[in-house]
């Protein structure tokens, strides 16, 4: 029997950003087909797919990252895959707090698969961080998404831009920039040793 050394990390791919001021679906479609191709293929291949949501801020109706706005829930056009495990976080590191480190060590993933939202900030974060613990990362940024941030200066700072400086400050450090494709070519499985 073969067991996956591979998990995919799926972050905050929840409605919670359909409900925030800066919420851009430019780029929405692009991001979820591949998403979605990252997720079937995976579900196809036997890795398990982890999926982590957000919760924070004040726990009333008008803050979309509250459990009770009731938008703390994935995404509707994800594809539907079996999940192996799901964490609540709230912190920006899917890693901080949340028993993602003791799941994953228990089933012996030694490489992860990181998609999500948003791009630098909690899939990135997670990165470094998952990085710093010794796991092996494959970072899929065409199956991250994010929106512009203004900068103090008044400059904006576009999603390419964004996504550009990402994989600058992880590529070899933290990850490998992989797109689809090669992160299900890298998944690897192992034989089960008998008790």
């Amino acid at each position: 029997m073969a067991t996956a050394d591979t998990a995919v990390l799926l972050i905050d791919v929840q409605e919670s950003f359909r409900h925030r001021p800066y919420w851009d679906p430019a780029g929405f479609e692009a991001y979820m087909a591949r998403t979605n191709a990252l997720l079937t293929g995976a579900a196809a291949r036997g890795l398990p797919i982890v999926r982590i949501l957000h919760t924070d801020g004040p726990a009333t109706p008008d803050n979309p990252f509250s459990l009770v706005s009731g938008h703390v829930r994935p995404m509707a056009e994800l594809a539907d895959v079996p999940i192996a495990a799901e964490f609540l976080k709230r912190r920006h590191s899917a890693l901080a707090g949340t028993g993602l480190s003791i799941w994953l060590t228990e089933y012996g993933i030694r490489r992860l698969i990181v998609a999500g939202i948003r791009t630098e900030q909690c899939c990135e974060t997670t990165t470094r961080h998952a990085s710093d613990e010794g796991w092996a990362v494959d970072y899929v940024t065409e199956a991250t998404l994010t929106f512009p941030i203004q900068h103090a200066s008044g400059v904006v700072v576009g999603v390419e831009a964004l996504k550009l400086r990402t994989e600058v400050a992880l590529q070899d450090r933290f990850a490998q920039i992989v797109d689809v494709e090669t992160a299900l070519e890298r998944a690897t499985v192992r034989s089960a040793v008998a008790a």
